[in-house]
């Protein structure tokens, strides 16, 4: 009884308390939990009933799944390489190492094992599995991810420089959208909102401590990898923590170490914060998101264990549209900003002098991370359709290579084919357009690396003789 008591003061406290801070000035100035136990009947010793350790985990078998495909030596370590890559991403019974983030200087981090954070978690299992027509072959996502898996772990040192690809790059920003951003907006943000869908009057599963819609909200929370403190946070700081280079902003509760399950800045939230501390500084996009997630959380607690009511679940739904549209305009941001940088990379190819092995590496890169972020933009919820399209097109499937060649399909066993050819003018002009699409169609505004000012005059130099494919 007393117990029962003392859970139901505290949930009534902390109500009030978010109300309070609610109605101050219009914003939730608290962390992302804790937030009371408010399961009908439970008898259990757990006091704060968010739980996202596994999308947290997750977040980790990208981080590691990335450094693996950067260690290809070419061929003759490919079986073994290959295999450790499918054990980070198709799940392995294993208590896998923690290959990043890991402690750097001062930065030290709590966990070494993927079960210190949670066990038994893959990104396969939560990868999006739809047409992914922006890769050659008309594969589905997880045959793209495979795919890639597969060549990286010929490649030496993760880049095959004849074809123009850049594994570590390609893997890691594909699997922001098609994992964390799909599996959010397109998943626990989406039908998981639904009335007869996890219902709030219910535990998530017999005997949990959090109701079905608390822990659906939660999961589509640790998707987007921002600390619990983040409102605490300026776009800096978060971004020094993603960096490992901030210690005193990440550790919130002053132990001395960084709990990756709290208190760590992962990609999507990372980016987030980038475009609004660079370009033109005007965006707002991690603080828009992160409220939203705990304005969002505020109102299922408020419920005490009851059903949503309709209006409620329409004001979950609106703090979930809030997300979706922030998160995809940071996508189309990546897209935008690294369009500007393989842009800049090919004049620097180009140039008397150059270190041109150098140039053309980091122009690889960039292209890893525009190809990348354009896959990802393409795995949420919205079926961008033409837009989609056009990208692709201006993209295409490889950058244009040192021959002037760019990969148009590939062949049964998965190796690529380069049968047409393009100028370095013509390609830059394309990323151009893929910069002006991406103003045009998602209303960015952050800007990084903006070259639109180089449109027409690029254009005008190529008139109507441009040469954009030759056979």
């Amino acid at each position: 009884m007393l117990k029962t008591k003392l859970k139901y003061t505290t949930f009534a406290i902390a109500v009030t308390m978010m109300g309070s801070i609610a109605a101050a000035d219009g914003h939730s100035a608290m962390n992302y939990g804790p937030f009371p136990v408010t399961v009908k009947g439970y008898t259990g010793d757990a006091t704060n009933s968010v739980s996202y350790s596994g999308q947290i985990a997750r977040h980790v078998l990208h981080d590691s799944l990335k450094v693996l495909a950067g260690r290809g030596d070419g061929g003759a370590n490919s079986s073994a390489l290959k295999a450790e890559m499918l054990s980070y991403f198709s799940g392995s019974e294993k208590n896998k190492a923690i290959l990043a983030p890991g402690s750097k200087d001062e930065f030290i981090i709590k966990q070494g094992t993927l079960n210190e954070i949670s066990s038994g978690k893959n990104i396969e299992g939560k990868f999006y599995n739809g047409p992914m027509l922006a890769w050659p072959g008309s594969m589905k996502g997880r045959e793209v991810a495979l795919h890639m898996i597969d060549r990286a772990s010929t490649a030496n040192k993760g880049v095959d420089a004849e074809n123009g690809y850049n594994w570590p790059q390609l893997i890691s920003k594909f699997t922001m959208g098609a994992m964390a951003y799909s599996q959010a907006v397109d998943n626990y943000l989406d039908e998981k909102l639904d009335a007869g869908t996890k219902p709030n009057n219910k535990p998530y599963k017999d005997g949990k401590h959090y109701t079905g819609k608390e822990h659906v909200w939660d999961e589509g929370f640790g998707y987007f990898g921002a600390a619990a403190h983040t409102l605490s946070l300026t776009a800096d700081q978060a971004y020094g923590i993603a960096k490992r280079k901030d210690m005193a902003s990440a550790d919130a509760n002053g132990d001395g170490l960084v709990d990756l399950k709290s208190e760590m800045v992962f990609g999507p939230a990372y980016y987030a914060a980038a475009f609004d501390r660079s370009g033109s500084k005007s965006t707002n996009y991690l603080n828009n998101i992160m409220k939203a997630y705990v304005d969002g959380r505020m109102v299922i607690t408020s419920a005490d264990g009851a059903i949503l009511t309709d209006g409620q679940r329409q004001e979950i739904k609106n703090y979930a549209s809030v997300i979706e549209s922030n998160w995809e305009q940071v996508l189309a941001e990546a897209v935008f900003k690294y369009a500007g940088s393989a842009y800049k990379d090919i004049s620097k190819v180009q140039e008397d002098g150059a270190d041109q092995a150098k140039a053309y590496n980091a122009y690889v890169k960039h292209w890893g991370e525009l190809k990348g972020f354009s896959m990802a933009l393409q795995s949420g919820r919205n079926n961008l359709g033409e837009t989609a399209g056009t990208m692709n097109d201006l993209i295409l499937f490889g950058p244009v290579t040192l021959d002037n060649s760019y990969v148009t399909s590939v062949t049964s066993n998965g190796d690529f084919k380069r049968e047409k050819r393009m100028t370095w003018s013509d390609y830059q002009l394309n990323l151009l357009k893929v910069q002006k699409l991406m103003v045009d169609k998602f209303g960015i505004k952050a800007l990084v690396n903006n070259k639109l000012g180089d449109i027409a005059a690029l254009a005008g130099k190529l008139g109507d003789a441009s040469s954009a494919e030759t056979d």
